[in-house]
């Protein structure tokens, strides 16, 4: 990876150092996961300003290197409510299929990248960069979103499909023993509002961040905001909650997301 030394997270080395030294036979496609935290008005280190961190990561975004690369933006959304979590205010999600471990870190020391680069630091307050392989998801907790038209709080122009992404750190053996309760139960209450899981990732790694390693990201689709509060409102889901879920995770973020890129939903991390 590059030398220089982002003013927006801290780099994890031990995990550079593990893609770095992956084997070429056992290398393959990775999930950077993204959560995006701007600040109000970027700042270039010649002291201009006069944009937002918003606009100037729209700057940044290297499209056209990421499609030479042979990489994918499956999901990309704007935050529009943080339910968990409260130390870093996301304000974006983005997902960045890579076809290697290698291609992600080659692209670091490529001159056209590192050229738009300064608009990434001008903008980007903090950042996590969560290095994921997808899980195989059960078929039954799958969402139907060719369903949506037919429930109760079908998506409307006001009010189109939002993502609830959660990432998690769970206690130990918690996934095996709480979460699984929890997810059972949760997942039918969702799709009893047409809600489902969109795609799941298990975490190999964090390469940017505050130091915190994760063990889990989920993204669960519904069909709109309504869908969710009715789902956050249901009897079953709350019981669900307070005997399995809080007892299984020893950190978390929720944020709900706007998508304004979403393949997840109809064709899962592919």
């Amino acid at each position: 990876m590059s030398q220089h030394k982002p003013g927006y997270g801290k780099v994890n080395k031990e995990y550079g150092m593990r893609m770095f030294t992956t084997k070429p036979e056992d290398d393959g496609p990775v999930w950077m996961v993204n959560f995006m935290k701007y600040k109000e008005e970027a700042t270039y280190s010649d002291g201009s300003r006069g944009i937002s961190g918003r606009e100037a990561d729209d700057l940044y975004a290297p499209v056209e290197i990421l499609e030479e690369l042979g990489a994918a933006i499956p999901f990309v959304g704007d935050v529009v409510l943080q339910l968990a979590g409260q130390d870093h205010a996301w304000h974006r999600i983005g997902v960045v299929k890579y076809p290697s471990r290698q291609a992600f870190l080659g692209m670091q020391n490529r001159e056209d990248f590192q050229a738009k680069h300064e608009h990434k630091e001008a903008g980007m307050d903090f950042t996590f960069v969560i290095g994921s392989q997808p899980v195989n998801l059960d078929p039954s907790y799958r969402v139907d979103f060719e369903g949506w038209d037919k429930v109760e709080h079908a998506p409307t122009a006001e009010d189109g499909p939002i993502m609830v992404v959660h990432l998690l750190k769970f206690i130990e053996g918690g996934r095996q023993g709480g979460m699984e309760e929890y997810q059972s139960a949760a997942f039918k209450v969702a799709q009893k509002h047409g809600g489902g899981a969109a795609a799941i990732f298990t975490v190999e790694g964090t390469i940017m961040g505050d130091g915190r390693e994760w063990d889990e990201v989920r993204f669960i689709a519904y069909p709109s905001l309504r869908s969710f509060m009715a789902v956050v409102n249901d009897p079953e889901r709350l019981v669900a909650q307070g005997e399995h879920r809080m007892t299984a995770i020893a950190d978390t973020y929720t944020v709900v997301v706007r998508p304004t890129k979403d393949t997840f939903t109809s064709h899962g991390p592919i």
